[in-house]
């Protein structure tokens, strides 16, 4: 990492300014947190507290191929984010464990060791029924409270049957935790599937410091009024010690939210809510990637040998690649990306036959009516994409849909022109700091949206509305036409962003806010489950 520091700090201050010394630049980043600076601050200030991760998704799956298992690292950028810091901080992880052999390998009390080829924490399995994972996951977390906090205009189900499952595995998983974690532990809560937890967990122990961080936006309160189960939503992530966002304008937005809906005392100076003998603090904690990891990963032999198979197998030697990496989910911009892409092809007929669109679909919430729709529109517009510009030597368009591990799209992100990232609605977006930190070393284009909140970090990328679609489609042309010296004098100032305010940053940021809160409440003795 430092030898990229190094060369990239000295091309940005010879462009800038010729005059700057390159010991100066590099003194500017001598604050960079690393896995290390981020144990040593933990070590010291944690002291005798453990951290405890609480999410739904779990990071490593045991599944069956075969008569084997294999374990498959999940690809999902909150996982990979979190799987960092559960590693440097030997944590353990309480998690769903939905994979079909989760419970074949874990210990009487279902916890299991990951990463299996070198261990350094152990995952706590919670098993749900399927009638938990409908009314819990699917109904009200990805039918309510999604679609509620995404103005992508799907509108939201508010159905008690679903709200009163959702408390339900809530409270399981406050359980898990209450049986899991040591006297005086940080629970650290991650997402909207987990609102509850803490109400629970604060009435099982007392000596136990929560956090939680809400990974997607949070609307206005004139949207959220909308919710049935509004005030119970308030009081569940008020009862955490620390609540964080990705941005000041989400955090706002609750503040805003608590004040219409709950008697308390908002100190918009400090972002705090008083209710009761209660605080909470309310922050932005802008979430980032593994700069270094993925970096070294990317320039290894093996990743570079799988960029030329992919090359081969697919018939891309040669050809302008276009990257989208998503989950396949009506948030995300797809079918906006196709048309725009089918746009480009009208418009720009010198691109026939020389430029592809890959588009990387991982399933999600399959058995949701809504996502469903999502994957028939893709794949029909993929196919309709193909049977009207597809030659007897080239197609415009690869659709591989299904799940992926995460090791198996940096041969992608790193082959890329330009990656797209095209999204309607979203809290961060961590494909984009993932292909900035992963693309070739001298060239790669990042494509945007404006409704990101990466877009507030990434200021040299080719920022898009996706629903305009004709001005969608230049901007795929200039980024298909940017000349080499831009592309690189661009991704180099995006990856020393990235680099800069990586994962570790945002974990000592919020860990760091955590801390002081347990510092100023002595360890109580522990009220017994």
């Amino acid at each position: 990492m430092k030898d990229f520091l190094d060369k990239s700090l000295r091309r940005i201050s010879e462009a800038s300014s010729r005059a700057a010394s390159r010991a100066e630049k590099l003194r500017e980043f001598s604050h960079i947190t690393t896995r290390d600076s981020l144990l040593e601050m933990v070590g010291k200030k944690l002291k005798d507290r453990r951290l405890v991760l609480v999410s739904n998704r779990e990071p490593y799956a045991h599944v069956f191929r075969g008569d084997k298992i294999a374990v498959i690292r999940n690809a999902g950028g909150l996982t990979i984010a979190l799987d960092s810091i559960a590693r440097a901080l030997h944590s353990t992880w309480v998690c769903h464990g939905g994979a079909n052999a989760d419970f074949k390998v874990v210990d009487a009390e279902d916890m299991v060791a990951v990463p299996p080829h070198e261990p350094s924490f152990h995952l706590k399995r919670l098993k749900l029924t399927r009638r938990e994972e409908q009314g819990y996951y699917e109904g009200f977390s990805n039918e309510t409270l999604w679609p509620l906090c995404h103005l992508c205009y799907v509108r939201p189900k508010f159905l008690p049957s679903d709200w009163k499952a959702y408390d339900e595995v809530n409270f399981k998983f406050a359980q898990a935790v209450a049986e899991t974690a040591e006297k005086g532990s940080v629970v650290f809560l991650q997402d909207y599937h987990l609102c509850r937890v803490a109400y629970h967990l604060k009435g099982m122990r007392t000596d136990l410091v929560t956090a939680l961080f809400w990974h997607i936006p949070w609307p206005n309160p004139e949207i959220f009024r909308i919710l049935p189960w509004k005030r119970e939503v308030l009081e569940g992530l008020l009862a955490n010690d620390i609540l964080g966002f990705h941005l000041k304008y989400h955090a706002d937005n609750f503040l805003e939210t608590v004040g219409l809906g709950l008697e308390c005392r908002i100190d918009w100076e400090k972002n705090r809510v008083e209710r009761g003998d209660r605080v909470t603090q309310v922050g932005a904690y802008p979430i980032s990637i593994d700069f270094d990891s993925i970096f070294r990963q990317s320039q290894s032999p093996s990743v570079l040998k799988a960029s030329r198979d992919i090359t081969a197998e697919n018939r891309m030697g040669g050809l302008k690649l276009i990257l989208g990496v998503d989950r396949l989910d009506y948030t995300k911009g797809i079918p906006e990306r196709l048309e725009a892409f089918d746009r480009l092809l009208d418009t720009h007929p010198e691109f026939l036959g020389k430029v592809r669109l890959v588009q990387i679909g991982v399933p999600s919430r399959t058995g949701l009516e809504d996502y469903q729709q999502v994957v028939s529109n893709i794949e029909e517009r993929c196919a309709a994409l193909n049977s009207r510009y597809s030659t007897e030597d080239w197609e415009p368009v690869l659709f591989l849909k299904g799940h992926q591990d995460f090791d198996t799209l940096l041969p992608y992100y790193r082959m890329a022109d330009v990656c797209v990232v095209s999204s309607l609605h979203d809290g961060m977006n961590l494909v984009a700091k993932e292909f900035v930190a992963a693309s070739s070393n001298d060239r790669g284009v990042l494509v945007l949206s404006r409704f990101t909140g990466a877009a507030r970090e990434l200021e040299q990328a080719l920022l898009v509305n996706p629903y305009d679609i004709a001005g969608f489609a230049e901007v795929l042309y200039q980024a298909l036409t940017m000349s080499p010296e831009d592309q690189k004098n661009r991704l180099e100032r995006m990856r020393v962003t990235v680099a800069e305010n990586n994962i570790f940053a945002w974990a000592q940021a919020i860990l760091g806010d955590v801390i002081r809160v347990a510092d100023s409440q002595p360890l109580k003795k522990e009220q017994e489950a």
